[in-house]
């Protein structure tokens, strides 16, 4: 926004809200903001743009990372929103085939994958389905484990253990992002390698990640924010794909799991962490 012209506190007022990985507290804070009259809403993944949708139906709601803003009844369509919501739509479900084929390059004998959803976030539903079936065509089994809390999410690992699985890919979501660490710890701890959508898991000790760029989403994001604060209604402007892409690769977490990077795989990293 500062590249924008924009400055907090002198022509621009930021109301920041944060559920701290609590979804249920996201309805009340979207109607705190609708109640504060603001101009524009930005949220950042599915279940806080649903929190917005159901606040408000006039103030503009700009996605700055929606996995699947068609199915989750977000806009109409990505070329005509209509609507109040527009933004950044990612391509996190599309990406699932290759999360699968990444993580079995890495570890190519393992027979069951674990799959770590959260069942209050919409978008994961879709992003399940299109993981179960790359994990179908390669011939391995996939198992499903739900986590909505950090106490959830350190169950869910128990589960896996107790259900034999050799790794694990972790859908993208904002509670999993915020417990990257104990993710990663829990990771490592049951010794499953993890393949992660987004760089902050592989930054925080897991094993690899492919996908959207999240601080290019949101800087993207002000860009919608300036558009309609000039005036544009935003069932007017196209969602737009994430176009930036990366690949992380952690060496020192294959190593602590005994697992050797393929040379052409690290080639392709946009990043190794040693």
């Amino acid at each position: 926004m500062r590249e924008l012209g924009y400055v907090e506190g002198g022509n621009l007022v930021i109301e920041w809200r944060f559920a701290g990985g609590e979804i249920a507290r996201l309805p009340a804070l979207a109607a705190e903001l609708v109640k504060l009259k603001v101009d524009v809403i930005v949220a950042g993944a599915t279940p806080p743009i649903g929190a917005a949708q159901q606040a408000t139906t006039t103030i503009p709601i700009v996605m700055a990372a929606a996995n699947d803003p068609v199915g989750s009844g977000f806009v109409a369509s990505l070329g005509r929103p209509g609507g109040n919501i527009t933004g950044l739509s990612m391509l996190s479900a599309d990406l699932s085939p290759k999360l699968v084929d990444l993580l079995l390059s890495i570890a190519p004998k393992v027979p069951r994958v674990a799959i770590l959803v959260n069942p209050r976030n919409s978008s994961n539903a879709a992003i399940l389905e299109n993981l179960q079936a790359a994990i179908r065509r390669a011939t391995a089994i996939s198992l499903p484990v739900d986590a909505a809390t950090a106490q959830e999410i350190e169950n869910a690992f128990s589960r896996m253990s107790q259900q034999n699985a050799a790794a694990v890919v972790v859908a993208p979501d904002t509670l999993f992002v915020e417990q990257r660490q104990q993710i990663a710890d829990l990771a490592t701890r049951y010794r499953l390698p993890s393949m992660f959508s987004f760089r902050e898991h592989v930054e925080a000790g897991g094993l690899i990640s492919y996908g959207d760029h999240l601080a290019d989403s949101y800087r993207r994001a002000a860009t919608y924010v300036d558009r309609i604060f000039k005036g544009a209604k935003p069932g007017d402007l196209p969602v737009e794909l994430s176009t930036k892409l990366e690949l992380f690769i952690n060496r020192g977490t294959a190593r602590t799991l005994g697992l050797t990077i393929p040379a052409d795989l690290l080639a392709l990293a946009d990043e190794v962490i040693e």
